[in-house]
């Protein structure tokens, strides 16, 4: 019984996404846009992106974090070296 009783809770919890999706509007539809209204420049151009084309703003999305994060891995690297830590030696200097 308490097997069962565990079955039904975990399969009741796989199947409550689909249930909550299926529970829409008397619409039928959702739209889900960004508010650009009262953005300007870089944001006004990410935003309208992202309205008109999601696999676009998904693409440059992907292609933009791992850019970013080398950026500041290398200013990071950058630092530490003006700072005296020695990040390219292995060799453990301890006494």
């Amino acid at each position: 019984m308490r097997k069962t009783l565990k079955w039904v809770s975990r399969a009741s919890l796989l199947l409550l996404p689909s249930y909550l999706l299926a529970a829409e509007g008397p619409t039928g539809t959702t739209v889900i846009v960004a508010d650009t209204r009262n953005l300007t420049g870089l944001l006004a151009w990410w935003g309208d992106l992202y309205n008109e084309s999601h696999l676009y703003f998904a693409l440059f999305t992907v292609l933009l974090i791992p850019l970013a994060g080398a950026t500041l891995g290398i200013l990071a690297d950058f630092a530490m070296a003006r700072t005296g830590i020695d990040l390219k030696s292995r060799a453990l200097r301890e006494g």
